[in-house]
This record gives structure tokens, sequence and C-alpha cells, in this order.
């Protein structure tokens, strides 16, 4: 008997533009200065980008120890440390940083609150790549809370001195908690609210949350390290719908689409739209399908290239 399946897309999905101005920067330096390039980390949580810019010469390290003097280096949409950064300077390395602008926005954040003399507080989950570069470029470091737990454990300096910042790729729901936990406990706390919850992060949550409401099972695709897509995936299960985050189609399990009628399917912010349709062709080989697109939310936000990438070149 022919199995059928509906698949609802879930919109917006995928590459959001901070991850595609990274990646654009990439491949541009390797077309403006040759290979190789290196990256210092993964320039985004996405073993398919990577790979492919690998393909075409780029070199991922994970400490700047690892890159020759003299070659052009890139910094990762995570950002990083004032250290590193100064190391790299120190070194004469070439440097065209990738950081994501939200991410910036919120080190600017964190170093003026830090400037007025407060202590800064970052909701976020310690050792991720975007909170150890946030905790580098604070003046004094910031102390890590990722739940209400942590921020009863906190030990303050000066409540009326006290302020936050959170990451960038968060859970919504968890996140307002959390804020909600902080000025509970202390009530003189500054911070933004949601607002350093990047939109993309935003929109995408909404956007599973919508889907839920029509599925039976949620496929998100996404790297295991990403803190976003692990996000949506957290979101579905909350949601009482079974929900898996896969790295790629051939992570997709036949079993999980016994006795299921409506498939709905997202994609972490790192992920490439060529990893959806892969998925798309797996399922298409298990059933019949109709795919349909859901959301009224449309994204339309660039973000501009660093300079070096666009000033015409000067002929020596």
């Amino acid at each position: 008997m022919n199995r059928k399946f509906k698949i609802l897309l879930a919109r917006p999905r995928g590459f959001c533009a901070g991850v595609v101005r990274a990646i654009d920067i990439v491949n541009k330096a390797i077309d403006r200065y040759g290979t190789p390039v290196y990256v210092r980390h993964e320039i985004v949580h996405n073993k398919r980008v990577v790979e492919t810019l690998r393909s075409r010469g780029a070199v991922f390290v994970k400490e700047l120890d690892k890159i020759p003097d003299g070659a052009l280096t890139v910094f990762s949409a995570h950002g990083v440390s004032e250290a590193i950064e100064n190391d790299a300077k120190d070194r004469g390395l070439p440097v065209i940083d990738a950081t994501c602008p939200l991410v910036s926005k919120v080190h600017a954040e964190g170093r003026n609150h830090a400037t007025h003399g407060h202590e800064v507080i970052m909701i976020g989950h310690s050792g991720h790549p975007e909170v150890e570069g946030t905790r580098g470029r604070v003046p004094g470091g910031v102390l890590v809370v990722s739940s209400t737990e942590d921020v009863s454990r906190l030990e303050i300096k000066d409540p009326e001195k006290l302020a936050f910042v959170t990451q960038t790729t968060l859970s919504v729901d968890d996140t307002r908690d959390i804020i909600q936990t902080l000025r509970t406990r202390f009530p003189a706390i500054q911070g933004p609210d949601l607002k350093d919850i990047c939109y993309a992060t935003q929109n995408r949550q909404q956007s599973v949350r919508d889907l839920c409401r029509s599925i039976d099972l949620l496929l998100v695709v996404g790297a295991q390290n990403s803190s976003n897509s692990n996000r949506l995936n957290e979101i579905g299960m909350e949601m009482n719908i079974e929900s898996h985050l896969i790295d790629d189609a051939l992570s997709m399990q036949a079993s999980w689409l016994d006795g299921v009628q409506t498939i709905g399917i997202t994609a972490g912010a790192s992920a490439p739209e060529e990893l959806i349709d892969e998925l798309l062709q797996a399922i298409a080989g298990l059933g019949e399908t109709t795919v349909e697109e859901i959301s009224d939310i449309v994204e339309n936000i660039q973000f501009k290239l660093p300079k070096n990438l666009t000033d015409p070149v000067v002929s020596k």
C-alpha cells in the first residue's frame, strides 16, 4: 500500500542574513585574495557549509596559532574575544571579521553597561562561541546564566549596579522566564527584554510554533552543535510533537514516519536549502508526497559586507 505524506514547510527557515553574510565573506575573500583563506572555528555551525567552503580552499582552524604568518584570517559569525583580535593584530594577520552584526550589537551593549560601572550578566550557554566571544569583549567579563535556577545562585557585588545581555540564538520562552526572574530578584537591573534575541531566531521559533499545530512529526534540519536549531527541536517537543534534529536526509530514520500523515520541516539558521531539498526527495522515496509552505513571515534584511571586500582593488 502506497503511503501518502503531507509535508508542511516552515517559513522562514534556513539561512539568516548573518549567515548569508558570513558565507559570502569567505567566498568573496577566496575570489579576491586567492587560497588558502583561514577561518577561526566553523564559519557557521553546519557541516555542509563548512565542507563546501573547504572544497574552495578555506582552511578551518580551532585557534590562531594554527594559522601561518601573513595568512588571510576570517573570524566566524559567532564573534571572538578582544584577546583573540589583539593576538591577530600582534601577529600582523590580515583579518576579515564575519561576526554577525547582531552579535556585535550585544558586544557593544555589554561594553556600554560595564563602562557605566555595571556588573554584566549574560543569558546564554557557557562554552558556546558567541558567549565566549562576548565574555571576552566586556571589561571585567560576564556572569553567565542559562536557567532560572542559575539566577538564584548568582553572587552579585552590587544589585543596584547590574545589567544583562542575551545570546542571540536562545529560546524566546526560556529567555523571557530568566529575564523575569532576574527582574524579580534584582529590581534595579538594566537590560533589553527580548530585543537581543535576533529577528531570525524569533521568526523561526514562531514559525515552528505555527507549524506544530498541524503536524504529527517535526524534522529540524541543522547541526547538533547549533544552538538555534536545538531550540527549534525543543519547541516541537514542548508542544508534544515527536521531533528530531537531523544533520541531513541520511540522518532520518524511515521508522519515524510510521503512522504519520503530516510532517513539518524546518531548518536552523545555518542550514542550506539544499539539505531541505534532499530531505524532501528522501521522503518522496517512501511514499506519495504533497508539499505546502506555511507562514506569513517575510524576511528581507541584508547586512553589508566589510569594506575590504567591496572597495575597488587598488592595482600596485
